[in-house]
């Protein structure tokens, strides 16, 4: 059978949510192969989900190398034209992956399409129906329709800036052109430097309503963890020094150390984070002694 499609989402330490997304899956109704890349889980879970699910095909790694690091190992192993990587914390309703296919088939141009995303929980309000642009200055955007109920409103498809990292489906001849997840990051932003490669690579982005995944968000992390405070500072500083140029750039890091920074830092202190106020340092820190010679 010639696979067409090739769905990849990493593993780490989560299970039961990859269990609960494979399950949605209809093995069945298309020419696909399902990918889970385990990234050095502490427990030996690639062996339960190869041994619960043999259709699936499971790629090891020895380090946690991140969400780019890991969709990247998905790459290498996928034989499909099309490449769907969505969280391991998401699932399916309907797999009406098909309008996606259509979406991409319908212009050259296009490189990846992102499906409405609405969260798994309570009437699953949405998440995400495209996002607007970047704020040059303030790397400020907004996830369209964020938390409000689905009365259809936002059902047309339309070009959109950026991808959303939870789910993005994607022409492999695209990632040719435009390379792989640059893994620099690990944690954060790096599907915001992917959409940017791909659209200097001339490809558009749309998101497409007719296909909809849910979404339980950050089971990984938590909000309000340090690890994700240090990869945030760090990342929106790696992000404007890889994607912003002259003036805009250093204005940039005004903003975002003189005032976003330190207004993290006062807020973690009065709230009695410390934890938090040494992660938002630390990841300045990363920042400014990153080794931007071997950043891929």
């Amino acid at each position: 059978m010639n696979i067409e499609i090739s769905i990849i989402t990493v593993n780490y330490n989560g299970l039961a949510d990859t269990c609960a997304l494979i399950d949605t899956i209809p093995f069945n109704d298309y020419p696909l192969e399902v990918i889970v890349v385990d990234n050095a889980s502490q427990q030996d879970e690639a062996t339960i989900i190869e041994q619960r699910y043999p259709q699936v095909k499971i790629v090891r790694s020895a380090k946690n190398l991140g969400f780019a690091g890991g969709n990247n190992l998905g790459i290498q192993a996928a034989q499909g034209k099309y490449l769907f990587f969505i969280n391991n914390d998401t699932i399916f309703k309907e797999f009406n992956i098909q309008a996606l296919i259509d979406r991409l088939e319908s212009s050259d141009k296009i490189g990846i399409v992102c499906p409405k995303i609405r969260f798994a929980w309570g009437n699953h309000p949405i998440q995400f129906a495209g996002y607007t642009p970047l704020s040059s200055i303030t790397m400020r955007n907004s996830s369209i329709g964020f938390g409000e109920e689905d009365h259809g409103q936002y059902n047309t498809a339309h070009p959109t800036p950026y991808a959303h990292g939870a789910a993005m489906f994607v022409k492999r001849e695209a990632i040719e052109k435009a390379g792989i997840m640059p893994e620099c990051y690990f944690l954060y932003y790096e599907e915001l430097d992917w959409s940017m490669l791909f659209r200097r690579a001339g490809y558009d982005i749309w998101y497409e309503p007719a296909c909809t995944i849910y979404h339980k968000e950050s089971q990984t992390t938590g909000q309000d963890s340090p690890l994700r405070t240090f990869y945030i500072t760090r990342n929106r500083l790696l992000f404007v020094k890889r994607n912003q140029q002259g003036i805009t750039k250093y204005l940039s890091y005004l903003y975002l150390l003189s005032l976003v920074a330190a207004k993290d830092i006062l807020r973690y202190t009065v709230k009695g984070r410390l934890d938090l106020v040494q992660a938002t340092l630390k990841g300045i820190r990363g920042f400014s002694t990153f080794n931007f010679q071997s950043s891929h």
